[in-house]
């Protein structure tokens, strides 16, 4: 790993525990050789005390709770550009990852530098596939999991996609050079991670899953997630209009014309619409 300085990046607002667990992972690596930046935006948990006491070589670096995943990210981002690092990698804190996990993302990330690298998520409950990578398709504003497609068997190695979320996602520093910072400003919580990719694979970059590099997560624990198991009318409200809302209309639209294609605009507004309006109620 001596051509490669990776650094990691995990914005983290309480939870704790997760990120407890999630930097016990880090420590179980294969491979060693990489720093950890942790951005509490705000904790009242006691997380920066707990990393502090329990992972001294972990850096803190600190926000007031009104950064969010995207700005927390770019705080974490930009200090690792200072500090020198080749390849940062955006991780999530209720994630844990697979004892060979940043081994795996290195031996790619050698062999083909200039891509982004996403990794393969099981659940932690039940360890069970649950992200493998989509296609997405602008006509139709549907997305094709490869789950769906690739068998089991032969899910090894990369396969290309056309976006990916940031929970685990290997970065190229040149990627930042010529792209910029994930969009804070359209995308303070949601979508800036899929933003971010297209941006990148229209700036020459291509975006993989690993399917050799496994992440466990807990899906059940975002906020999305959250405002749809409890469904009511606040909630309702918060999915399409605030920051923890997944379906946010107002990030919707900035995404799609960002980046569908312009003869499919249209359609992929409609769709989306309908299915964010009326899909909190149908979606079990």
């Amino acid at each position: 790993m001596t051509d490669i300085k990776l650094f990691i990046v995990i914005p983290v607002h309480n939870r704790k525990e997760f990120t407890q667990d999630c930097l016990v992972s880090l420590q179980n690596q294969t491979v060693k050789d990489f720093k950890v930046i942790v951005v509490d935006d705000g904790s009242t948990d006691g997380t920066s005390e707990m990393i502090e006491f329990q992972f001294p070589e972990v850096v803190i670096l600190k926000g007031d709770g009104n950064l969010w995943w995207t700005a927390a990210t770019n705080l974490g981002v930009k200090y690792a550009l200072i500090h020198g690092a080749s390849q940062i990698l955006t991780l999530n804190n209720d994630t844990i990852a697979s004892n060979n996990f940043i081994e795996k993302m290195i031996f790619w990330a050698k062999l083909k530098p200039d891509t982004l690298l996403g990794a393969y998520a099981i659940n932690a409950s039940n360890n069970k596939p649950c992200y493998g990578g989509e296609i997405i398709d602008w006509k139709t504003a549907t997305y094709k999991s490869l789950l769906t497609t690739i068998m089991e068997e032969d899910r090894n190695g990369l396969l290309e996609v056309t976006h990916f979320p940031g929970r685990g996602l290997l970065i190229p520093e040149k990627a930042f050079t010529k792209v910029g910072l994930f969009n804070e400003h359209l995308f303070p919580h949601y979508a800036a991670d899929y933003d971010f990719t297209h941006q990148c694979i229209r700036n020459g970059f291509n975006v993989f899953i690993n399917f050799d590099a496994i992440l466990s997560i807990f899906p059940e624990e975002s906020g999305g997630v959250q405002l749809r198991k409890n469904r009511n009318l606040s909630n309702y409200y918060n999915h399409l209009f605030r920051r923890k809302g997944s379906a946010n209309l107002l990030v919707f639209t900035n995404y799609a014309i960002r980046n569908c294609p312009i003869y499919f605009l249209p359609t992929f507004l409609i769709f989306g619409y309908i299915k964010r309006i009326f899909g909190y109620w149908l979606h079990q």
